[in-house]
């Protein structure tokens, strides 16, 4: 249908008009929403994240892309309720605490709701107990931390032993980015999952919702 193919093509451009003209144009052809986020929004933001990985995408072409896909989701997202459609997972995301930086967070945070999540977006400089309530609230079976800063990546560990603490750790995957991160600190600090790009975090958090 050219309206989807249009919608699949504003997305990757990061066209954020074009995207909701063609989202609204295949509504009203008749086109099921779950269709359009699972055959032409989730594609197309996996595609951005594969042009990110390989470097012909930066941060400014995958802010782009991001808007696009939230104007197209804005439009579906209360047709999918309507039908109970139910999101690949459920996941809380945040800066952990005394961090302010949020760029990268909120690119993994667009990258996952265009990866057919629905996120819980609680921003920048979140208390460990803050992450734990969210996750508790909405019953998030994952946790994506962020952190920019070297002095805050010991508020990783002090969230995660927050979600231990509150007899929680066993509910719920935990997935870790950032700057100054390593896969050896994530492993070090007891985190289930480790990406160093907005991209990887889609298909990590996959295989943690599969695992």
């Amino acid at each position: 249908m050219p309206e989807l193919d249009k919608l699949h093509e504003a997305v990757i451009e990061g066209d954020w008009k074009a995207a909701s003209a063609a989202t609204q144009a295949a509504i009203a052809a008749g086109v099921a929403p779950l269709t359009i986020v699972g055959g032409y929004l989730v594609p197309a933001m996996d595609e951005v994240g594969r042009r990110f990985d390989c470097e012909e995408y930066y941060v400014p072409e995958m802010l782009l892309s991001a808007r696009a896909m939230k104007a197209a989701m804005e439009i579906v997202r209360p047709l999918l309720a309507a039908t109970g459609a139910e999101p690949v997972g459920r996941v809380v995301i945040g800066t952990v605490k005394g961090d302010l930086h949020d760029i990268g967070k909120n690119l993994v945070a667009s990258m996952l709701e265009g990866g057919g999540f629905e996120v819980i977006d609680l921003g920048a400089d979140v208390a460990p107990e803050r992450f734990v309530e969210a996750a508790a609230a909405r019953h998030a079976g994952l946790v994506a931390l962020s952190a920019l800063l070297t002095v805050t990546m010991g508020s990783m560990k002090t969230t995660i032993d927050a979600f231990q603490a509150a007899g929680l750790r066993e509910k719920v995957k935990i997935m870790v980015g950032g700057a100054p991160l390593t896969r050896q600190y994530a492993d070090a600090i007891g985190a289930d999952g480790y990406t160093d790009s907005a991209g990887g975090a889609v298909a990590l958090a996959r295989r943690l919702v599969a695992a």
